[in-house]
């Protein structure tokens, strides 16, 4: 059976990245698909918001505040001249469910100032609904509960759990993003590895114990695990689905008694009470309920209240497809006549809305690098003819990151890169088509919050 859900991984999600199973407190699968790998710490997008409730649930634990205080008696200097009457009736309970009665998400307006103070933004934005009546997913409202641990403690949110949460559970966080202020983004921005999300799960599965230690309060995790507000829409007749099944406190509810935390493109940490299990998995997936489907229809029958009778031969079979997980390699094919003539060209581009000014390709003996020059910044990234090339480049991002790149003349004129930022869910193809003195540049993203296909940019020889 956990053949039969890899193979419908294989075959229904583009791109898997890992996963980690435990039962009965047992890792019993686990595997990467190359060229992610076990060591490599993965992008957690919004499945950060459940490390920050369980930050809020210690907090609270400490006696340093409670869910039912008025969330602007912590930040008076961040409010607006004018306090309405639902500012001053929003609690922290309110934002821990989402119900902090904005009727539209105020993060991309709290997270774009000018000032870059993210907390006055959440307070300017409209709040034109009483605390507590609708669901509205809201990121800021996560941030704002990371920027009142962080105001009562006095540490940053991964300074504070290291020796509360992640510490005893061996976890060691990767990084942690930051707001402007310096508060750790509550919304987003923490990087763990998977088995370190599925040691999560479990202590969550095992009610906040760990190793003889109650390191989350059992209380806070029946709480914030449980359903706690409705988030169906208005129209009674709204099929049943993975995303209206009820909210908690930085958790959703699943259909089959389940519940999750879940990050942007496939990041999961599925815990499974009932059958004593915890799935973690990262993926860079557009549709996450693809995901959520498969393990309904393969994984959850598979799950049986007595041991199963010994298989040496299916368990065999299982730790050979585990230890050989691999995403589709691009093809290897010949290098292009045309690849002396286009190598080492700097092509001068046409004005462009990413301001790319130059682009360079440069042959080696086992494979290319791409050069862009955008504004100012000059980006390399080195690919591989035959599997990947595994090094560092900021390359169609703002940072430098661990990337695994390939390319392939895929026609005489046309070379394609694809770069894996093994890190993050995302996979950037670039296409450049040649033709006497010119280049047309092509990339699309295999997910992302924006636009996935990027406007054509043309360039000829200087």
């Amino acid at each position: 059976m956990l053949l039969d859900f890899l193979d419908a991984l294989d075959s229904t999600i583009m791109e898997p990245h890992g996963l980690v199973l435990l039962r009965h407190g047992s890792i019993i699968a686990k595997g990467w698909w190359s060229p992610y790998a076990e060591e490599l710490p993965h992008m957690l997008y919004s499945l950060t918001k459940s490390f920050v409730s369980s930050a809020v649930g210690l907090a609270v634990s400490e006696g340093r505040f409670s869910i039912d205080d008025p969330v602007a008696s912590f930040f008076p200097e961040k409010l607006p001249r004018r306090v309405s009457r639902n500012i001053q009736a929003m609690r922290v309970r309110h934002l821990l469910t989402m119900s902090t009665g904005h009727a539209t998400d105020p993060t991309p307006g709290a997270t774009s100032r000018r000032d870059g103070d993210w907390v006055k933004g959440f307070f300017a934005a409209p709040v034109t609904l009483e605390p507590g009546m609708r669901f509205v997913y809201n990121g800021a409202a996560s941030h704002v509960l990371s920027a009142l641990v962080q105001k009562v403690t006095g540490q940053t949110l991964i300074n504070y759990l290291t020796p509360r949460l992640f510490s005893p559970l061996g976890i060691t966080p990767a990084s942690w993003e930051a707001d402007p202020q310096g508060i750790s983004t509550g919304g987003w921005g923490l990087m763990l590895r998977t088995e370190e999300v599925a040691r999560f799960g479990q202590l969550l599965l095992q009610k906040g114990a760990w190793d003889g230690r109650q390191v989350l309060p059992s209380e806070w995790i029946a709480e914030a695990s449980s359903r706690q507000i409705s988030n169906r829409g208005q129209d009674p007749s709204e099929p049943e689905h993975d995303w209206n099944q009820g909210y908690g406190f930085q958790f959703w509810r699943c259909r089959h008694d389940v519940y999750r935390g879940d990050g942007a493109f496939g990041q999961f940490c599925i815990v499974f009470p009932q059958q004593d299990a915890v799935l973690a998995m990262n993926g860079g997936v557009g549709e996450m309920y693809t995901v959520l489907n498969l393990v309904w229809d393969k994984l959850l029958p598979a799950f049986q209240p007595s041991a199963l009778p010994e298989d040496p031969g299916a368990e065999a079979a299982l730790r050979t497809r585990l230890s050989g997980l691999a995403l589709p390699s691009p093809p290897t094919l010949p290098v292009s006549p045309l690849a002396p003539h286009v190598s080492g060209v700097s092509y001068v581009m046409e004005p462009n809305e990413r301001g790319i000014r130059t682009l360079r390709v440069e042959e080696g003996p086992n494979g290319c690098a791409l050069s862009i020059r955008e504004g100012k910044t000059l980006t390399r990234a080195e690919c591989a003819y035959d599997g990947w090339h595994r090094g560092e480049s900021s390359v169609f991002g703002p940072t430098m990151q661990p990337l695994a790149g390939h390319v392939a003349w895929i026609l005489p004129d046309t070379l394609r890169f694809t770069l894996r930022k093994h890190l993050t869910p995302f996979v950037v193809t670039v296409e450049l088509a040649f033709n006497a003195d010119q280049v047309v540049m092509n990339a699309r993203m295999n997910v992302n919050f924006g636009p996935t296909e990027l406007p054509s940019v043309r360039g000829k020889r200087p």
